[in-house]
């Protein structure tokens, strides 16, 4: 079940000249409302500036346009925060010497969740069970005779400060975006009354409205209205398999046509996914992955393999697979394009580790494609070297987003622990949520690994809950690795995440200024880096002192 919504608007002039209030409902097509969600919004133009009436249109129509053009991936209040951010700075620099201003509260529904972005003295109320429930703070001076003057609004400074708020959505609620000339002048009791006394939507909106002037408002009136009749998907997965209910293929054989693709024949099957070459209409070579037969009626994995292809798709770039749009599918599966390579857990197994100089590139690149995973909010959660391609044309490509996430799109079963057990960071182990710092871990082993062929805390079995010590020093097993870029290793696989990069950025320009810093880094003493041979040494040289010690005096 998709989230359903129902909603009302009504807008007054009253005695004002112009309707300087703005309303906007945005109702996208079902696959953008699973993961933008809806989005209502009301505006109020202050009318002591050069054009309130402006503002907060144009704020409004802003918002309307940008929200749905941000990555899909993006959390809701970081597309608001920078799109206001930037209408901000757009009405600063408009204004023509006078200050441009307007208040904004902006609603999104998104599956279970609302999040509210707001500022200024806008109203919002929650309305459910007969009790009203305000949800925004008005940002205007306490002072008296100073309660309708803002200290807080779009167009005002320099640096805008928003309140968020996140929660979640109960069934039959109904959310109230009020604009001042109805709030100030019905109070909260009134508009209880009236959303009691009117269970239809268009008809409380209007009431509301007709009500403030009658009462003697001598402002714009504005009101908006959303009711959740049915709640949504929990995550994207459960809105993709929603949205799209397709079976299963038939089991493909080798020379037959299929939706418009040639079958060559099956690559690859696992308990998980079943791997066909197809090749297209230009005899291109491709990939068709689906699920093997005995997981035609599992939820789950549908969900997984729809939920692949999508984030697979939304960080489209050299760096990653490129996924067709296979125009003709009526069927569980999706296609993407073959490279000719291998992967670096085969190139290590043929030529062990890697030399210094391409050990250095690919991590450059690495890095480089995990910085725009997160830069879309995107976790990969099972990066190793099985995973990474390194193509016959030079490029390398991570693949395999089986278990990747996006907080607040993605949810993961109760128990899980994605990933492969040498590569999962500490904090996972203990039931952390995923974060980009857990990618960067897994970053970090994968580098040491094929740089020294071995694990920095040894290699960890499945279903095995391991400790973490201190990890070993690269240069035990490479002598040749300069001393910066073992610093470099030991923090990409610090056991505390603070410790760590905070992004695949700055790692990534430590090594692209490699030798240059390396003269400001302090070596670390001799005891930090190899703990065990200092005090072993310490203890040789103890018992020959003891012993010719021992000798003197048996000989003196």
């Amino acid at each position: 079940m998709s989230l359903q919504l129902s909603f009302a608007e009504a807008s007054a002039i009253g005695p004002r000249e112009e309707n300087q209030d703005a309303l906007r409902l945005v109702t996208p097509a079902p696959a953008l409302a699973a993961s933008k969600g809806y989005l209502f919004a009301i505006a109020d133009g202050v009318s002591q500036c050069a054009d309130g009436g402006l503002a907060a249109r144009s704020t409004l129509q802003a918002l309307a346009l940008d929200y749905y053009a941000t990555p899909e991936t993006w959390g809701v209040a970081q597309a608001m925060e920078r799109l206001l951010a930037a209408q901000n700075r757009w009405l600063l620099a408009n204004g023509g010497g006078q200050p441009l201003l307007t208040t904004v509260s902006a609603l999104v529904m998104r599956g279970k969740r609302f999040t509210l972005a707001h500022v200024g003295d806008c109203r919002v109320y929650r309305w459910h069970a007969d009790q009203l429930q305000r949800i925004s703070e008005d940002h205007v001076w306490d002072q008296q005779g100073m309660q309708h003057v803002l200290k807080r609004a779009l167009g005002l400074d320099q640096h805008l400060v928003l309140d968020f708020l996140d929660g979640e959505l109960r069934l039959n609620e109904t959310f109230v975006l009020l604009s001042d000339g109805v709030w100030a002048v019905l109070g909260d009791i009134a508009i209880a009354a009236i959303l009691r006394d009117q269970p239809d939507l268009d008809s409380a909106a209007q009431t509301l409205v007709n009500a403030a002037h009658l009462a003697g408002s001598q402002d714009n009136a504005s009101a908006l209205l959303v009711r959740v009749d049915a709640l949504g998907e929990t995550n994207i997965g459960d809105a993709l398999i929603h949205l799209q209910q397709w079976p299963l293929p038939p089991a493909l054989k080798p020379g037959q046509t299929f939706e418009g693709w040639q079958v060559e024949g099956v690559l690859g099957q696992s308990q998980q996914s079943l791997l066909y070459r197809v090749r297209d209409a230009q005899q291109q070579p491709w990939l068709l992955k689906t699920l093997p037969a005995h997981l035609h009626d599992d939820h789950l994995a549908g969900q997984a393999l729809l939920s692949e292809e999508w984030f697979l798709k939304r960080v489209a770039g050299r760096h990653f697979p490129e996924i067709h749009a296979a125009a003709q599918r009526q069927h569980l599966y999706y296609v993407m394009r073959e490279y000719s390579g291998q992967n670096l857990a085969e190139l290590h197994r043929q030529a062990g580790p890697l030399p210094l100089a391409q050990w250095r590139e690919l991590a450059e690149r690495l890095l480089r494609a995990v910085g725009m995973l997160h830069r879309r909010q995107i976790l990969h959660r099972d990066i190793k070297p099985e995973n990474l391609l390194l193509g016959d044309d030079g490029e390398l490509r991570l693949l395999d987003f089986g278990l990747a996430y996006c907080p607040g799109l993605s949810e993961d079963q109760p128990s899980a622990l994605p990933g492969t057990p040498s590569y999962i960071a500490p904090e996972a182990f203990r039931g952390e949520a995923p974060t980009a710092q857990q990618d960067l871990y897994a970053v970090g082993v994968t580098l040491f690994f094929l740089l020294t062929g071995h694990y920095p805390y040894g290699e960890i079995e499945a279903f095995q809950r391991p400790r973490f010590g201190v990890p070993v020093s690269a240069n035990r097993y490479r002598p040749d690795v300069p001393e910066w870029l073992v610093t470099s290793l030991e923090r990409g696989v610090a056991v505390d995440p603070q410790q760590r990069f905070e992004t695949a950025e700055e790692w990534l320009l430590l090594l692209e200024q490699g030798e240059r810093r390396s003269l400001s880094v302090r070596p670390k003493p001799l005891l930090e880096r190899e703990p065990l041979k200092v005090w072993r040494t310490l203890a040789l040289g103890s018992l020959v002192v003891n012993l010719l010690l021992l000798f003197m005096f048996l000989h003196g």
